[in-house]
């Protein structure tokens, strides 16, 4: 496989790429060491695409997932609310959800959806009008 882009949540690629270069090295390692045909496994049943073989995201995860535990990686998940504004994420990351929920709507936010994740709960807010 190839990386052909990226989104950095957080500025996390710039962290790794300032604080943690080795660590950027293994993932396009994995990256480049995953051969994209071993994923080409789903059968798509959408109606205009239908019997066509199509990349399957459950096998690349699970070809990632095995290359990276082979490498040390475990998997790791925060559950923390997520607002607009980063500096207030960053700042709120580390306490309990209540203490975060406070600290949201204290500055002005609101929580408007909550949307369950495989694992901890992911709080959206935005800015109240």
């Amino acid at each position: 496989m190839r990386l052909a882009a990226y989104y950095s949540h957080l500025n996390g690629l710039e962290f790794l790429l300032v604080h943690k270069p080795a660590l950027w090295d293994e993932v396009q390692s994995v990256i480049a060491d995953t051969d994209a045909e071993v994923c080409h496994t789903k059968v798509s049943a959408e109606k205009t695409k239908a019997g066509r073989m199509l990349y399957s995201p459950i096998s690349m995860n699970t070809e990632f997932k095995s290359r990276f535990e082979a490498l040390g990686w475990k998997m790791s998940r925060t559950s923390y609310w997520v607002t607009e504004d980063a500096r207030l994420v960053r700042k709120t990351m580390q306490m309990s959800p209540p203490d975060q929920k406070a600290h949201i709507q204290a500055a002005g936010l609101r929580r408007t959806s909550r949307q369950p994740a495989s694992g901890p709960y992911t709080h959206t807010t935005r800015p109240i009008s």
